[in-house]
């Protein structure tokens, strides 16, 4: 099983448009090492052929120009991508599908229930897309595990995760399991898992079983302290109540990821602009490299 990190930055990527932090100011100095990246979202494939794409972010064309096996160009119009899931409703996950439109049919689309009400009524994208291409959708089960015809090699298990539900939605701050999951891929050949989770708000028993079952764990890297935005007036809202649990801190993702087995591979996704592991030089750089925790990058591959 191949998973390539398309894009592994939070909403509004990196360098932010808006935003002259030291980090987004540094990148385009250049006076910060670091890697500009776009937002998050990855894809994954059993036989290196058919690919499912997890979000479909607002850079998803850039990820596409990127990414040379998701176009293999057998047909005037044509794609690897077989299916599309979508782990939440939030914006930085969804916009994309409106670059897709022009597919000759319906994108076989997987979501829990709660995210398709959110992409038909608060954020009505679906409705949109069935002015042009449509979608085949399909259900994420909350128990248990869910195959996709489309996708051979690969299994998949869903669990909800705590995180929180769009601005736009009806439950926000109020929000129902199903709003935000994390994903499980086994490979169907090797027998090893990856779990994946770029929101992650409290660490539920569910959830660290899942982690400590995985080879490899792809979460949530937003942001380093949980005040972390207040701090540099960017937001008033700390990291936990965005629905992102910090890395450092008591309780943070750091502790997290230490108890897990030597032989786990732990990789950060979804960083904010604002957080300093950005900066390859930084000392909360320095400090995930002495863990064997690793920062996610736009073309970074996975392979299990």
């Amino acid at each position: 099983m191949k998973v390539r990190v398309l894009g592994s930055a939070a909403g509004g990527g990196f360098p932010q448009w808006n935003c002259n932090c030291r980090n987004c100011d540094g990148l385009r100095r250049g006076s910060v090492r670091a890697r500009a990246r776009t937002q998050s979202s990855i894809a994954a494939s059993g036989d290196g052929e058919n690919w499912v794409l997890f979000n479909a972010s607002p850079d998803i064309l850039q990820q596409l120009r990127e990414t040379p096996e998701l176009q293999p160009a057998r047909s005037l119009r044509d794609t690897a991508i077989r299916a599309i899931v979508l782990i939440d409703a939030q914006i930085d996950h969804t916009t994309g599908l409106l670059m897709l439109r022009e597919h000759r049919q319906p994108h076989v689309l997987w979501c829990t229930a709660p995210v398709r009400e959110d992409l038909s009524t608060g954020n009505p994208l679906f409705g949109v897309l069935g002015h042009y291409c449509g979608l085949d959708l399909h259900e994420i089960p909350l128990q248990g595990g869910f195959s996709i015809p489309e996708l051979p090699g690969i299994g998949f298990a869903a669990l909800p995760i705590s995180s929180n539900a769009p601005p736009y939605s009806p439950r926000r701050d109020r929000p129902q399991p199903g709003d935000n999951i994390g994903v499980t891929l086994n490979c169907a050949d090797s027998g090893r898992r990856l779990f994946y989770a770029p929101g992650l708000g409290e660490m539920t028993p569910d959830v660290w079983a899942a982690m400590q079952a995985a080879d490899c764990v792809l979460v949530d890297g937003t942001l380093w302290t949980d005040d972390e935005m207040i701090r540099l007036g960017a937001s008033g809202k700390t990291s936990r109540s965005m629905g992102h649990l910090p890395q450092s801190g008591p309780g943070g993702m750091l502790e997290w990821l230490e108890q897990l087995p030597a032989t786990t591979r732990k990789i950060l996704i979804h960083i904010n602009n604002t957080n300093p592991i950005l900066d390859e030089d930084s000392p909360e750089r320095a400090e995930l490299d002495a863990r064997g925790v690793e920062v996610a990058w736009d073309g970074m591959v996975i392979e299990l």
